[in-house]
Order: C-alpha cells, then structure tokens, then sequence
C-alpha cells in the first residue's frame, strides 16, 4: 500500500499483537478496523490503577515499662535548658 501522504511503500509492523501500517518516510501511521479499539483496550488495562494503600493503624497507648511508671523521651536541648 503506498502512503497517502508522500507514495512512499507503507511498512507493517506488529506491535503487542496489533498490525500497524507506517511510512519511513513522513512518519505517518495507519490503523486498520478495529485496530485503535485493541490499542485502546490495552492501554486500558496496562494503566488500570494501583490498589487503594492500606491504612496506617496507631498504637495509641502510653508506652509504660514493667513496674508502671511511663518513660520519659529523651529531649533534646531545649529540655536542659527549660522543665517542662
């Protein structure tokens, strides 16, 4: 088939299962029926979106040793210089 562009001899190649005309020359591409359907559907799947990130679960209970008093954080320099 020549393109329709230049008359340049269009090339086939396959591409993921899909038969794609081109021209060398100009660059251009053609698509046969039925062809933009599967790009389409394949895109489709390949950009399907990541599963939803599990949720972050807290453990919100005072951290205590075994006699139960809680420990103290070690502060930084601003705990030498004021009591808080």
């Amino acid at each position: 088939m020549q393109c329709p562009i230049d008359g340049t001899q269009l090339v086939m190649t396959d591409r993921s299962g899909v038969e794609i005309d081109y021209c060398p020359q100009c660059r251009g591409v053609w698509l046969d029926r039925g062809e933009l359907d599967k790009i389409i559907e394949r895109s489709a799947v390949a950009a399907a979106p990541p599963p939803p990130p599990r949720p972050v679960q807290y453990d919100d209970r005072p951290r205590h040793d075994s006699s139960g008093y809680r420990k103290k954080k070690r502060g930084g320099f601003l705990d030498d210089l004021f009591d808080f």
